[in-house]
């Protein structure tokens, strides 16, 4: 199972980096989405747990583990 984000939802609140026991969920500065938010990103997706504190944790739902 891997890190999925809807990029569209993400409002880059940084929860999600807090909560990852990996410490692999970044904030990424490239790209900015709709809303103008730049987004969260996982940096090494085989290091996932697939734990879900992320998703669990996103006000947005925007992360889910699939």
């Amino acid at each position: 199972m891997k890190f999925n984000l809807n990029f569209e939802r993400c409002k880059g609140c940084t929860l999600c980096i807090n909560v990852c026991p990996k410490g692999i969920i970044e904030m990424q500065s490239e790209r900015l989405n709709k809303s103008g938010y730049f987004t969260a990103e996982c940096k090494d997706q085989d290091a996932c747990l697939s734990c879900a504190l992320c998703a669990v944790i996103c006000p947005d739902c925007a992360i889910e583990i699939a």
